[in-house]
């Protein structure tokens, strides 16, 4: 199956895919919206990444040098994780005592805190347990709330103030999980971090950015769709896709052929995810919004051609899929499916012909046949012949005697 051109990381799955115009994430009440402020626990999370960039900021040091080397406490270098969780004089940030905080530099009274939505400028760094440096990012920044980091972060940095150092342990139930990440990561490992809150900042409008940075901020989106899509954490992948979506939108028309790329690479992995959910309306839709930017999509093509099979829409199917055989011959998974539809009309037309019969032709299958003649002299024939005979053997033995 044709892969999209220069994109490694562009499609999270081998699979061809589908379809939906539907990119906005559902619309919620105020109930919703605040209880979705309320974070919850997932199995795992990616890795952290810079999500937006408008002023110009350093290379990430990936040295062995801690960015906080005032801060080289007993707590931060030797003492056991099993300790700190049990610590006294560390903050809970959630209720299962598993996400625990230490101020180490407080910052001045009545400083505001970040809000849900803001995005923030981070400093940190984050070890195993044996202390092995596994994170570390001088300027990191992102949203609070849409995924771009692991839970732990996001959790914490809500209840620091500007210009705060604090100390961040983490289960793993609030890091990577069960799954890590690879190749430094093992699975349910804690991780503990040091922080400290540089800036916040409302959240800037995507669409007044210059296009070559939508685009950017857009592919960072898509990877981390496709990082959570290959952890089977479909839910955040499409909702990772659709933010994607919306930043590259609305763009002018001197423009659509640059971000048009983008936005199919994001509509066909969105199609994959959703399918991988069930949802598979919206897998249609979204194929065919693939093919209303790119008729020549064969991932798009196959998508659309299986569902519309799944529905029982043949005629269709069996055009898509034929279209999408034309443009790739040597693929057998479209050779597959069109076995398996060839297979399913047939089935339907022998259906569709026994019901057709006409009453009259059903009724007498219902009584049984009349028996067949057996083949020879009938019996009626041979017992006429019998009597006949008798009679004349009588009649003449009457004359004999009257003689």
């Amino acid at each position: 199956m044709a892969t999209d051109a220069n994109d490694s990381s562009g499609d999270p799955t081998n699979e061809p895919i589908s379809s939906n115009s539907h990119t906005n994430p559902p619309k919620t009440n105020e109930s919703d919206i605040e209880h979705s402020r309320k974070l919850t626990k997932t199995p795992s999370f990616g890795k952290t990444v810079r999500f937006l960039e408008i002023e110009a900021v350093e290379e990430r040091d990936s040295s062995v040098d801690s960015l906080f080397p005032d801060f080289e406490i007993e707590e931060w270098t030797t003492t056991s994780f099993e300790e700190l969780f049990l610590a006294d004089d560390w903050k809970d940030i959630a209720d299962d005592r598993l996400l625990r905080k230490k101020v180490l530099q407080a910052s001045p009274e009545n400083v505001l805190t970040p809000a849900w939505g803001q995005e923030v400028t981070l400093k940190m760094q984050g070890v195993l347990e044996d202390r092995t440096v596994v994170e570390k990012d001088c300027k990191l920044v992102f949203i609070i709330g849409e995924g771009d980091v692991n839970q732990a972060l996001e959790e914490c940095v809500i209840s620091m103030t500007k210009g705060e150092i604090a100390l961040l342990l983490a289960d793993s139930q609030y890091t990577y999980g069960h799954l890590g990440r690879e190749p430094d990561i093992p699975a349910w490992a804690p991780l503990l971090y040091q922080l400290q809150l540089l800036d916040f900042r409302e959240k800037p409008n995507p669409l007044s950015l210059p296009i070559p940075d939508r685009i950017r901020i857009g592919s960072q989106k898509r990877e981390r769709g496709n990082f959570y899509f290959q952890r089977e954490e479909y839910s955040m992948a499409a909702q990772a896709y659709c933010m994607a979506l919306d930043i590259q939108s609305c763009v002018a028309e001197e423009e659509e052929e640059e971000v048009n790329d983008h936005r199919v690479k994001c509509l066909n992995n969105l199609a994959a995810a959703q399918l991988k959910l069930g949802q598979f309306d919206e897998a249609l839709h979204t194929s065919r919004d693939v093919l209303f930017l790119d008729p020549q999509n064969v991932k798009a093509l196959f998508r659309k051609g299986k569902l519309l099979s799944d529905r029982g829409e043949y005629e269709e199917a069996m055009e898509t899929l034929k279209k999408a055989l034309k443009l790739e011959p040597s693929t057998k998974a479209i050779h597959a499916e069109l076995s398996k539809l060839v297979k399913r009309q047939a089935g339907e037309s022998e259906t569709q012909s026994w019901q057709t019969k006409p009453a009259q032709n059903i009724a007498p299958s219902l009584t049984p046949p009349p028996k067949k003649k057996p083949f020879g002299i009938s019996w009626k024939f041979l017992l006429g012949a019998l009597v006949v005979a008798l009679g004349s053997l009588v009649t003449s033995v009457v004359l004999t005697a009257r003689n």
